[in-house]
């Protein structure tokens, strides 16, 4: 996969490590327990198209129809956490307000595009893989996500600087970068076109909100994008 930024500082010490290794003796952790999928795919900038990043999400419900989602740059012991999204399904996008719908994206066109993906473990057969991986898609083509990243390590940031930024989705294959595809699958041993064709009989419950992908339908060529103002404090 392509290389990235190394963040500043020290290797993690030997009494940092023992320290961690009691925290697990003696702490719980619910929330991290909860995560039960990886999904892997692919986000850009609002604001600019041509930046795009490798996003491994890992989720778990909070509700049926609700997804929380922790993202990293890789699925590496060393992946940097760079960004979160929330995933529900049409049923409840279809009721929020149409302001707030300028934030989300859809995922028909990533998961028929054999974009999105679910990496499995070592040692797994294909075929479970690969079913497991199509019960997936059957429930995420019919749902929206709101991502924000706030580590832009695309552009070589060695820490999370700046802002929290919006992210979208490709709506058209041709959008995609290519590059970044042809790592993934060389990485996990796996051809995008096969599963696209293994997903042509997937079809979303319905047409895709046109609240959804705010910047696909405005003909002035504007995108919400993420800036910090000063102002009056409370």
């Amino acid at each position: 996969m392509s290389e990235r930024p190394e963040p500043p500082g020290d290797p993690v010490s030997l009494a940092s490590k023992a320290m961690e290794k009691t925290a697990s003796a003696i702490q719980t952790f619910k929330p991290l327990n909860k995560i039960h999928e990886h999904v892997q795919g692919f986000h850009f900038y609002s604001d600019d198209l041509n930046r795009q990043v490798v996003a491994h999400h890992y989720c778990g419900h909070l509700k049926e129809q609700v997804r929380q989602c922790v993202i990293y740059d890789s699925d590496a012991d060393d992946a940097r956490l760079i960004g979160v999204e929330y995933i529900i399904s049409a049923e409840l996008f279809e009721k929020l307000p149409e302001d707030e719908k300028l934030y989300w994206h859809s995922h028909v066109m990533e998961v028929k595009s054999g974009l999105l993906i679910c990496p499995t473990a070592t040692g797994v057969p294909r075929t479970v893989g690969d079913n497991a991986e199509m019960k997936y898609m059957e429930e995420l083509i019919n749902t929206y996500g709101k991502t924000w990243h706030f580590w832009q390590v695309d552009r070589g940031d060695a820490l999370p600087f700046g802002p929290p930024k919006l992210m979208m989705s490709i709506v058209e294959e041709s959008q995609i970068n290519q590059k970044l595809v042809e790592e993934r699958d060389a990485h996990y041993k796996i051809s995008t076109e096969e599963k696209k064709k293994q997903r042509e009989h997937l079809k979303p419950k319905g047409e895709v909100d046109p609240g959804a992908d705010h910047w696909v339908n405005r003909e002035d060529g504007k995108t919400y994008r993420t800036e910090m103002v000063w102002g009056p404090r409370k």
